[in-house]
């Protein structure tokens, strides 16, 4: 995959994608949204990819937002196109096959903090701070933050953040619930990949089979989803993975899954 505004990396089965325009803060133009596109499509149909671990280049920002010089040549016709566009692309990051985790290494703002929100796992250096400051130049977010935020952190915090256009930093966005996790710096990206090689080497067919129980399953009323998670519960029998997971747990060994 080439890439003009992305960095990719794959090691024992662990991609790391970086937004790399760090001289713009890693904001996100027209450009590096149709690559990221492209990249995550092509990542979750790559059998040697388990896990991703997406982050910013340098030291200051994950993404500081969209570019507010090409959004001002927005009309409103325009505006809908891209919003729509960049929240079918985020819903797919929050749906795919595959652990996605955001290393939050500085600003995560705008369109970098929805980025941040559509991952599965959000890690925080103590330097990153976040933040939907849409507010402050006469918009609201367009990339599902105005949703996923009150998701995550409740309704109130998610309507402070998102009517003052304040930033929070990391050791708030982990009292609230935004982050699962605050590392210093020089370690994020180790505690990252650390994570992202636990999780791969779990069975490929289970662990989508847990995104899709968590993600579909928030979508529905509390019934509904404990039905859906019957089905996949039951489907996830009819694997190989479950009888060698089972019989390596009674056995007292590692299991050796094969994805089937």
């Amino acid at each position: 995959m080439a890439f003009k505004n992305l960095l990719l990396e794959i090691t024992r089965g662990v991609a790391v994608l970086t937004l790399n325009r760090p001289r713009v803060l890693n904001a996100m133009d027209q450009e590096t949204l149709d690559e990221l596109d492209r990249a995550f499509s092509e990542l979750f149909a790559d059998e040697a990819v388990r896990a991703i671990v997406l982050t910013g280049a340098g030291e200051k920002s994950f993404a500081a937002g969209g570019d507010i010089s090409g959004l001002l040549k927005l009309d409103p016709l325009a505006a809908r196109r891209l919003a729509l566009q960049v929240q079918k692309t985020f819903a797919a990051i929050e749906k795919g096959p595959k652990p996605v985790i955001a290393a939050v290494n500085g600003f995560a703002l705008g369109g970098g903090c929805e980025l941040a929100l559509c991952c599965d796992i959000r890690l925080a250096s103590e330097m990153a701070s976040f933040g939907q400051p849409e507010i402050n130049i006469g918009i609201l977010p367009g990339f599902g933050g105005s949703q996923r935020l009150p998701r995550l952190v409740g309704k109130g915090r998610a309507k402070e953040m998102l009517f003052t256009g304040d930033r929070i930093d990391a050791v708030e966005a982990f009292r609230i619930g935004l982050v699962n996790r605050v590392v210093p710096a020089d370690q994020l990206l180790i505690e990252a990949r650390r994570l992202a090689e636990k999780m791969a080497a779990k069975g490929r067919v289970a662990l989508q089979l847990n995104k899709q129980a968590v993600e579909n399953g928030l979508e529905m009323d509390f019934d509904r989803a404990c039905a859906y998670e019957a089905e996949l519960f039951a489907l996830a029998f009819a694997t190989d993975d479950q009888k060698e997971g089972m019989s390596a747990f009674l056995e007292k060994r590692p299991p050796r899954f094969t994805d089937r």
